[in-house]
C-alpha cells in the first residue's frame, strides 16, 4: 500500500529498482528468521517468541512510517522481516499441540485462513487510512502498527503453548490416538523435544525436504501479488484510481478464506489424512490459471482483474497453507513442528525474493513490455514443477514409531521410516 505513494513522493526518491531491493532485504531477513524462530519455538516454546516478535514488529512499523530516506527504509524493512518471521512457525507448532492428526487438516485449514483474512482486510484498510483519510503513505505503516499492538493484549492473556499448561491431557491421549514420531525406529517418549538431534532428523526428513523445495517454487507468486498487486492492478485496469487499485488484490486474499478450509477437508475426508494428493491437484490448476492471466486481464476491466486474482488465490492458498502448516506439523510432529514449519517457510521465503524483486526489475529491464504476463508465465512453470515434485509422495503419511503390530493391513514402511 505504501508503495503507491512512495513511488510518487519526490522527497523520498524511491524507484522501482530501489523498492525491489528493499523487498529483497525484507525477504532475506524473513527467510533467516524462519529458520531461527522455528527452532527457537521448539526449544523455548511459542509464547515467548511470538509475543516478543509482535511487540517489536509494532515498534519497527512506526519507525518505517517516520522514515524519509531509502536507506532507512531498507534497514527497517530488514529488521521488520526478522520480527514478522516470529509468527508462522511458532504458531504452527502451537496448533500442533492442541489438535491431532485426524482433525488437523480441517482445523489447520480453518486456522490457515488467518494470513489471507488479515491480508484481505489489511490492503483496503491501509489504503483507505493512508490515501482517503490522511492522504499520506506513512499511515499505511502507522495503521498496521496500531492494529498489531492491540492484538498483543488478548494474545498475552489467552494464548498457552500446550494443553498441560492448563491442566489438560495431551491431545493424542485425549483422543486415544498414537503419537506421531519423526523416526519410526523410536518410541514417542524417546524423541526429546527441542534437542538438536530431533531438529536434525526433522530437517533431513524426505517429505520436509521436498515440501521445502516445492514451497520455494510456489511462494514467489503469492508475494509478487502481496507486494506488487496494487501496482500490477494500477497498470492493467482502465482507471487512475489508487484506491481501486489498492482494493482489487483483496480478491486474491478473499480466495484464501476458502482454499485452506477446502483443501483441509478434502485431505482429511477424501484422502484419509494424506496431504499431498490435494496439493498436487491444486498446483496443476494453479499453473493453468497463471498461464491464462494475460487473457483474463487484457480488457482492462476491473471485473477481469478481480476474477484473475480470485482464481489464483483459490488454487494457490490451498497447497500453500497445507505445506507450510498441516503437513509441516504432520511430518515434523508436534515436537519438531516449529523446525519443520520454519525450514519449509525459510526455503519458501528465499523463493519469495524472486516474487518481490522481479516485478520492479522487469519494469526497468523491459520498458514498454507486458512484464506482468511474462512474470506470470514463469510462475505457472514453477507451480507445475512444484506439483511434479510432490507426486512421488502421493500416499505418504507420518510414522507413529515402533508400531508395526498396530499399523494394520495394507500399510508398509518406506526406507526412511515413514508410513505409506
Amino acid at each position: 500500500m505504501a508503495k503507491l505513494g512512495l513511488l510518487e513522493d519526490p522527497a523520498v526518491g524511491l524507484t522501482p529498482i530501489m523498492a525491489s531491493n528493499i523487498d529483497i532485504a525484507y525477504s532475506v531477513a524473513y527467510g533467516l528468521g524462519q529458520f531461527l524462530w522455528g527452532m527457537s519455538a521448539d526449544r523455548f516454546g511459542p509464547r515467548r517468541v511470538v509475543l516478543g516478535g509482535m511487540l517489536a514488529s509494532s515498534v519497527v512499523a512506526v519507525a518505517m512510517g517516520l522514515s524519509s530516506t531509502v536507506v532507512l527504509l531498507g534497514v527497517f524493512f530488514f529488521v521488520q522481516g526478522l520480527c514478522e518471521s516470529t509468527g508462522w512457525a511458532p504458531l504452527t507448532k502451537n496448533m500442533g499441540f492442541w489438535f491431532s492428526s485426524k482433525e488437523r487438516g480441517r482445523v489447520m485449514g480453518f486456522w490457515c485462513t488467518n494470513y489471507a483474512f488479515g491480508g484481505m482486510l489489511a490492503s483496503p484498510f491501509a489504503g483507505y487510512v493512508a490515501y482517503s483519510v490522511f492522504d499520506d503513505w506513512r499511515w499505511a505503516f502507522f495503521s498496521g502498527a496500531a492494529v498489531l499492538f492491540l492484538i498483543c493484549i488478548p494474545f498475552y492473556f489467552l494464548q498457552r503453548d500446550r494443553p498441560r499448561d492448563v491442566g489438560l491431557k495431551e491431545i493424542e491421549e485425549y483422543h486415544g490416538e498414537p503419537t506421531e514420531v519423526v523416526d519410526a525406529r523410536h518410541a514417542p517418549g524417546e524423541e526429546q523435544e527441542g534437542s538438536w538431534e530431533l531438529i536434525g532428523k526433522v530437517i533431513r526428513s524426505p517429505p520436509v525436504l521436498v515440501m521445502a523445495a516445492a514451497y520455494f517454487l510456489l511462494k514467489p507468486a503469492r508475494y509478487a501479488i502481496l507486494f506488487w498487486g496494487p501496482v500490477i492492478a494500477s497498470e492493467r485496469i482502465a482507471s487512475d484510481s489508487f484506491a481501486l487499485a489498492a482494493a482489487l488484490p483483496a480478491a486474491f486474499q478473499a480466495a484464501g478464506l476458502v482454499a485452506p478450509i477446502a483443501i483441509g477437508f478434502v485431505s482429511d475426508k477424501l484422502f484419509q489424512a494424506r496431504r499431498f494428493p490435494a496439493c498436487v491437484l491444486s498446483l496443476l490448476l494453479l499453473a493453468i490459471v497463471l498461464l491464462l492471466f494475460g487473457p483474463l486481464t487484457s480488457s482492462g476491466s476491473s471485473g477481469g482483474m478481480l476474477v484473475a486474482f480470485f482464481l489464483i488465490g483459490l488454487f494457490l492458498f490451498g497447497p500453500d497453507s497445507m505445506m507450510s502448516g498441516t503437513a509441516a506439523v504432520d511430518f515434523g510432529t508436534k515436537k519438531g513442528a516449529g523446525t519443520a514449519a520454519g525450514f519449509i517457510n525459510g526455503f519458501g521465503s528465499f523463493g519469495q525474493i524472486l516474487g518481490v524483486a522481479l516485478p520492479g526489475y522487469l519494469m526497468v529491464w523491459f520498458p514498454g513490455a507486458d512484464t506482468t504476463v511474462i512474470l506470470f508465465y514463469g510462475f505457472s512453470a514453477a507451480a507445475f514443477l512444484a506439483g511434479l515434485l510432490l507426486v512421488p509422495f502421493w500416499n505418504r503419511v507420518p510414522a507413529t514409531g515402533r508400531a508395526s503390530s498396530e499399523e494394520g493391513v495394507g500399510s508398509h514402511r518406506s526406507s526412511d521410516g515413514e508410513m505409506e
